[in-house]
């Protein structure tokens, strides 16, 4: 392990803003599992860290601090069933960017937005 990293995560985290309800999608459709959670005393927002698979995320969820300056991020994500993530996600009401494709470069991909970021979401087929 190296010292100036914390145990469990690795040296690139996504840092994402979004509605309060983010980590719970995060959680459903993806199965993150919570890490860490700091409700926010005066406002309602919460600062949250998840783990999903060998990497990690960080989540600025609900209303923000005045000073905090929120972008919009694409990720993306490899799973083992790339069709049930889609079906999840567009369940929990995330947009289709395009549903789950073959492509020619060995995956099966699909993509949709959700709580302001865009979600690529990959099956390795070789």
């Amino acid at each position: 392990m190296t010292s100036h990293i914390r145990q469990g995560f690795g040296t690139v985290r996504p840092y994402l803003y979004g509605a309060y309800e983010l980590p719970q999608f995060l959680v459903d459709v993806f199965g993150a599992r919570e890490v860490e959670r700091h409700e926010q005393p005066n406002r309602r927002g919460a600062h949250v860290e998840l783990a999903l698979g060998d990497g990690a995320m960080v989540v600025e969820a609900g209303e923000l601090p005045p000073t905090a300056k929120p972008t919009a991020a694409s990720v993306y994500v490899y799973v083992e069933d790339v069709d049930a993530v889609y079906q999840r996600a567009t369940a929990a009401g995330a947009e289709t960017i395009h549903p789950p494709t073959d492509q020619p470069y060995g995956e099966r991909s699909c993509g949709f937005a959700a709580y302001g970021n865009t979600w690529w979401v990959a099956t390795y087929t070789g």
